[in-house]
């Protein structure tokens, strides 16, 4: 077979034949098929042309955005002409414009703000609310001015899973009769075998964001998705992606077999308890679309460790991990064991203890 007559169904990079497993590989996002599965793949994908409307889009996007470059962190800022990146959002420092993107960097679809920035800095201190060992400076307004609105880029996965399951089920019954109690187990061979289609599984494109962080403010409603336009980039700004679909394809894989584990699971519910003896999820091929979602983003420096708040700008979900003032902190137990010493001092003195 001629390593190159195919492309990685998941990821689109070259195919190669191993002849240790006699199947082709990706050495890219690590998937696998024999030659009779990649064969039955590609006969059900249907080839597609870029359009003139398309490729019109693309030089539209390249005309029309800005590339910013920050020299501190290596992050890259998008921003359409009308808007201009003064600092880098990730770590406070002054960003340089370096040019203009190519058209392959254009999105296919966005979601657009919701969530003004009002409503984000409100929600934000909410957020803060009583915590009391959070830094002076975190919530002044200083800080709070570097809340930025943020497209952060997704690539979105359909993904097309082969699930092969067998085991032992087991059916328990329990009874009273004549004072003793009964138990009988019944158990079945249970075999399972089919195509389960996850769809609108997200990754972020950005290495910058903890993946977690984008993770915790899921989910964003797809029923509002639009086709890409310059316009919603107007006062807001957009990473570059700089994590490809062959380097998120793992984390969509890990999503992507839990759904197909937790859609398996339901069909034994005539079970009391189901044992695996073999199970196999398989990605046999994969859908991508490149997205722009809304996010509000901030990030704060304190003792040589950036944190990070984001708010998801659709939804106003929100998520972050808080600095601790280990100074207010240890003012505070310091505090506090002089109270309880004082408070023992006088219930001693009183012959209560």
């Amino acid at each position: 077979m001629d390593a190159a007559e195919y492309k990685c169904p998941n990821c689109n990079a070259d195919l190669k034949f191993d002849l240790a497993t006699q199947k082709v590989s990706c050495e890219y996002c690590m998937s696998s098929f024999t030659i009779d599965e990649i064969k039955e793949i590609y006969a059900d994908i249907q080839p597609q042309e870029n359009s003139a409307e398309q490729a019109a889009a693309e030089d539209d996007f390249a005309e029309h955005t800005n590339l910013y470059h920050c020299a501190s962190c290596g992050a890259d800022i998008m921003a359409e002409d009308g808007q201009t990146a003064l600092f880098c959002y990730y770590c406070h420092n002054p960003v340089i414009l370096s040019g203009k993107l190519t058209g392959s960097y254009k999105p296919d679809k966005v979601i657009g703000f919701k969530i003004t920035r009002d409503r984000a800095l409100d929600m934000f201190r909410q957020w803060c609310g009583d915590r009391k060992f959070l830094p002076k400076d975190f919530k002044s307004e200083q800080q709070l001015e570097k809340m930025t609105g943020l497209y952060v880029p997704f690539w979105v996965a359909d993904c097309d899973l082969k699930a092969d399951f067998s085991g032992i089920g087991r059916s328990i019954r329990t009874w009273t009769s004549g004072g003793y109690r009964y138990t009988e187990t019944k158990e079945f061979q249970v075999e399972r075998h089919g195509n389960i289609y996850v769809s609108g599984v997200p990754a972020d494109g950005e290495s910058k964001i903890e993946d977690l962080l984008m993770e915790s403010i899921e989910p964003f409603d797809y029923g509002e998705l639009k086709n890409f336009d310059m316009s919603y980039l107007s006062g807001f700004y957009a990473d570059k992606y700089d994590v490809d679909k062959a380097a998120v394809f793992p984390r969509v894989k890990e999503r992507v077999t839990k759904a197909g584990r937790d859609e398996m699971q339901k069909t034994f519910s005539e079970y009391t308890s189901v044992s695996p003896n073999a199970e196999n999820y398989n990605v046999r091929s994969t859908k991508w679309q490149y997205m722009m979602l809304p996010v509000w983003f901030m990030s704060y420096k304190y003792d040589d460790k950036i944190y990070e708040f984001a708010l998801n700008g659709q939804t106003g979900k929100l998520a972050g991990t808080p600095p601790l003032d280990k100074k207010k902190l240890n003012l505070f137990c310091v505090g506090l064991c002089a109270a309880i010493t004082f408070l023992g001092f006088i219930l001693g003195g009183t012959g209560i203890i």
